[in-house]
């Protein structure tokens, strides 16, 4: 799986979360939370569909590998490969 597709798959997790989202202009290098209205919960959220749909784990001290879209990329892709 390419960064490219985990990407994808951050976005469509997001779109579900929170639906009203425009994702479509997201910036990859800038923090999801300063372009989106998502908060800690819808953060939680977002987590926790990885582990549901996917079997993907994010230890806690992580999160913050998660802030942007393109550090998602980074962060998630050898974890979805692992899994494939």
């Amino acid at each position: 799986m390419t960064k490219e597709e985990v990407q994808k798959i951050v976005l469509e997790i997001i779109e579900e979360i929170a639906p009203d989202e425009d994702v479509s202009s997201i910036k990859p290098e800038v923090r999801l939370r300063d372009q989106l209205d998502l908060d800690s919960m819808d953060f939680l959220d977002i987590v926790m569909e990885l582990r549901k749909k996917y079997g993907i784990e994010v230890p806690e001290e992580d999160y913050p590998k998660l802030a942007s879209l393109e550090s998602c990329g980074e962060y998630l892709t050898p974890k979805f490969n692992e899994k494939t």
